[in-house]
């Protein structure tokens, strides 16, 4: 027996019933495309995220980061803005974790961030890394990602 269906996903499904050697096979392998072209296709569409830059955070000390380095986690987002009219650096990239600015990515390494901030691209930062250190440029560690 021959039969051609048209999925609700639009693909015409022809197959054919038989019993010859595999026809129990055949037949399992036709209802499954039948089931399969019934339901409905969802899309979710997924952020592409590429890691950019990983770096400790410049200016710990000059900021609300002693302050505040209890509440500090591992994970938690952090948000960038720019500051194009900053007097030491035109590249600067602040780093604000929930409205309180921690300090900048490193002027030796904010030019790329910088220039993909001010084209419009989404970045998004977290912390990767906490540590009790008395140097304030090993305490944390930055992670910033491009996303697509």
């Amino acid at each position: 027996m021959r039969s051609t269906r048209r999925g609700s996903n639009g693909c015409v499904m022809r197959f054919r019933l038989t019993e010859r050697r595999g026809g129990r096979r055949s037949f399992l392998a036709c209802l499954l495309c039948l089931l399969l072209g019934a339901m409905p296709v969802q899309v979710q569409a997924q952020a592409v995220r590429i890691l950019v830059q990983s770096s400790p955070l410049a200016g710990f000390q000059h900021h609300a980061g002693a302050a505040f380095w209890h509440q500090l986690q591992v994970g938690d987002s952090l948000v960038l803005q720019r500051e194009p009219d900053n007097s030491h650096d035109a590249m600067a990239v602040r780093v604000v974790w929930q409205g309180q600015q921690l300090g900048y990515l490193p002027r030796a390494q904010n030019r790329a961030v910088a220039v993909e901030m001010d084209r419009g691209a989404r970045v998004e930062a977290r912390i990767a890394r906490l540590r009790e250190h008395r140097n304030p440029w090993q305490r944390v560690l930055v992670e910033v990602w491009l996303v697509l």
